[in-house]
């Protein structure tokens, strides 16, 4: 092959679209453009209040309080999780249950995380019916990360049968130890009727598919989820903070959105 010629297929490379944007169009979005300690919009979200461990043991309480969660007028969103002047934690949870919700697409979250031992943000979803019961609703994880793993990502699912520590899933390291918190992350799922993917930085990392549930469970990812975005503090999987912990921690949202497939 002739240099020129080369060179003119790299040039026709470069200005080609990429093949899979054209794939997906987008449906629902949050790009957090509101002004300085705006609450997020009424609109698209609301919140999940209170302590009592959330059933995992966590130790903080979520507030709507906007030193908790507030967007900052530079087109970020921060949820921040605060140690009390009495050692208490707060923190906050914001969801769009009853606000907006999905059944299958590309849903994605551009952020920088907190760190430090006892932290855990995490990106996920819920099936809307999940008054009827957890986890029959389904939950998709599409992000978790937690302090005492700085460069490891979760992606999980959980349904009747697979739920809590048997949940499926995969995870991904970051090379060379690189901590997620030091920079900002596209975590993200494709989710369609016959699987569920996950990807960091738009690179698939796992894949679950029916057939990857256990003999006799049921794959329950057929109906709308609703978005949630925390930061918990303490649990049982991550343990609790410690003396190395410094606090405010604060997760840092640039966008969320979700796209459906082009016809």
């Amino acid at each position: 092959m002739s240099l020129m010629l080369a060179r003119a297929l790299a040039l026709l490379v470069l200005t080609l679209p990429a093949l899979d944007a054209a794939d997906w169009k987008l449906l629902w979005s949050d790009e957090f453009d509101g002004p300085a300690n705006a609450p997020p919009d009424a609109g698209k979200w609301t919140y999940d209040i209170g302590d009592g461990g959330w059933g995992n043991q966590e130790l903080e309480a979520y507030t709507r309080d906007a030193r908790n969660v507030s967007q900052d007028g530079q087109g970020y969103l921060i949820i921040r999780a605060i140690k009390t002047a009495s050692g208490q934690y707060t923190s906050a949870r914001i969801k769009t249950e009853s606000k907006f919700t999905v059944e299958h697409g590309k849903i994605a979250v551009r952020m920088k995380i907190p760190h430090g031992q006892g932290m855990w943000p995490a990106f996920w979803m819920l099936g809307a019916n999940h008054k009827a019961g957890w986890p029959e609703c389904g939950e998709i994880d599409v992000m978790e990360n937690i302090g005492k793993e700085p460069s490891i990502v979760h992606g999980t699912i959980h349904g009747p049968g697979y739920s809590g520590s048997k949940g499926i899933g995969h995870q991904h390291s970051l090379p060379n130890s690189r901590a997620l918190s030091d920079d900002f992350h596209i975590y993200a799922v494709e989710w369609s009727p016959a699987a569920i993917t996950f990807l960091l930085d738009d690179m698939p990392y796992g894949t679950i598919k029916p057939a990857d549930l256990p003999p006799g469970a049921h794959w329950v990812y057929d109906h709308p989820f609703f978005l949630l975005l925390n930061v918990a503090v303490g649990g049982d999987w991550p343990g609790n903070p410690d003396a190395t912990t410094q606090f405010p921690q604060a997760l840092i949202a640039d966008w969320v959105r979700v796209w459906k497939k082009a016809k």
